[in-house]
């Protein structure tokens, strides 16, 4: 009788674990409802903003004078998102963000001035920083999935969807429960979101990169090899990682082109997403009721641009699907701002200027994580991505300078928000060309990055 022990297999290595269909589809359901939450709560802040500074007796300058200092917070606070996407992991870091953000949203509705809304929004750095880990994280889990792009782009789209959820909930929860516990409301959710997540497998990418890092430690230079060739890995025998490599010769143009490119764009993000509603209300005399209906409208609009754009970069490039739809939203929120028209106008002008806005982003993300070595992606990933809170630093500081300096919020959301638009645009030309775009493996920096 043959020994039934020897049919028994192990424990499978982390590194080993096969993606599945259904890893990849717990995953992608995930990211989507935590991105979904956390934009949630970031777009909840500025459509409620005209209703806090009504409560709190500010002045519209005053009031998006206190969302830039906030955003300045924010800044400080996701620049720690990268060192604990590459060191703590992917899955990890996910349920790190998700949690610090939901509290932060949470506790926001107990805020009682300036100086505790600047503290306790300053803290939804961590839960903004989401899409880095799903930048990261997902493009691991798609390594060989066909039409990659697009199935990013769905989880993506989780922009507008959580900006749609935002401006419906208040539109609903406001006359019954007010503006601050519609922050609970969210808060709640990303909590939630967080306690989900921790049921996920890490990456095995991740794992596989851990795993490589000890046996050379250890010494075990052969077995680190094998371990990079299987994976297909980027890990050199004296990589240290960090910030020193993300700014090597290799990648310094890359990555100081690619921030500046969120930094302009985020100042076209802070005007027409976040600050929508106020700059509709100033600009186009919409009353706050009609703000709240057309930023709904659009941000369904700007779902499907998601997708469009996820599919489009599959085919064309996505660094050149960026690049073109950041254009054409320069063009859309330049007409919406300057050209008289109805209701009905401004609703599809807004519209389009969120498809060509936040709709490139389906792309970006995806070739931000193809376009640095896996050991560094998440490091890579959120320098750039840091400059989105310094980008809505600026975006809130010119709009409120031009404003104190007496012109129309027409002539505000101009040189900031369309001007913004434009800039990334052209920073987007000095980026690197991914040749392995909607393939199987990156065109990444191959400079001291073999296991020797």
């Amino acid at each position: 009788m043959s020994d039934s022990s020897t049919n028994v297999r192990g424990p499978v290595a982390p590194w080993d674990v096969a993606v599945t269909p259904k890893m990849i589809r717990n995953v992608s359901i995930v990211c989507f409802v935590a991105w979904v939450a956390s934009v949630y709560d970031f777009t909840l802040f500025g459509t409620l903003l005209p209703l806090i500074a009504e409560d709190f007796g500010w002045s519209t300058a005053q009031s998006t004078t206190i969302n830039t200092i906030a955003q300045a917070g924010v800044f400080l606070v996701s620049l720690a998102v990268g060192p604990i996407i590459d060191k703590l992991g992917r899955r990890n870091a996910l349920v790190i963000l998700m949690i610090g953000g939901g509290i932060a949203s949470g506790v926001t509705g107990l805020a009682g001035g300036a100086v505790a809304f600047v503290i306790i929004r300053s803290v939804t750095g961590l839960s903004l920083s989401e899409e880095v880990v799903n930048a990261v994280y997902l493009s691991e889990i798609y390594k060989d999935v066909k039409n990659k792009g697009f199935f990013f782009s769905v989880v993506q789209a989780g922009y507008p969807i959580g900006a749609l959820v935002a401006a419906t909930m208040s539109a609903l929860l406001l006359p019954v429960i007010g503006w601050r516990w519609s922050f609970v409301v969210a808060g709640t959710a990303a909590v939630a979101v967080a306690l989900w997540a921790t049921r996920l497998p890490e990456s095995p990418t991740f794992a596989a990169i851990k795993e490589a890092k000890r046996r050379q430690a250890d010494g075990d230079l052969d077995g680190a090899k094998a371990l990079v060739d299987q994976h297909g890995l980027e890990l050199g025998e004296k990589s240290k990682g960090g910030l020193k490599e993300v700014f090597s010769k290799g990648l310094r143009r890359h990555t100081i082109f690619l921030s500046l490119a969120w930094f302009f764009n985020w100042i076209g993000i802070q005007v027409f997403s976040v600050l929508g509603t106020t700059v509709l209300v100033g600009a186009k005399g919409v009353s706050f009721e009609n703000a709240l209906v057309i930023l709904i409208g659009a941000n369904a609009v700007g779902f499907v641009g998601y997708l469009f754009h996820g599919w489009l970069g599959d085919r064309i490039g996505r660094r050149s699907t960026v690049i073109f739809g950041w254009f054409a939203g320069a063009a859309s929120s330049l007409c919406m701002l300057l050209i008289p028209g109805s209701t009905w106008f401004v609703i599809a002008m807004y519209g389009l200027t969120l498809f060509f806005l936040t709709g490139p982003y389906s792309a970006l993300l995806y070739y931000m994580g193809e376009s640095f070595p896996a050991h560094i992606r998440g490091t890579g990933a959120n320098v750039a991505h840091v400059m989105a809170p310094v980008g809505a630093i600026a975006g809130s500081g010119v709009l409120s300078l031009v404003l104190y300096s007496g012109f129309s919020m027409t002539a505000a959301a101009i040189c900031s928000g369309t001007l913004g638009l434009l800039f990334s645009a052209l920073c987007m030309l000095g980026t690197k060309k991914v040749e392995s775009e909607g393939k199987d493996s990156s065109d990444l920096v191959n400079e001291g990055v073999t296991a020797q």
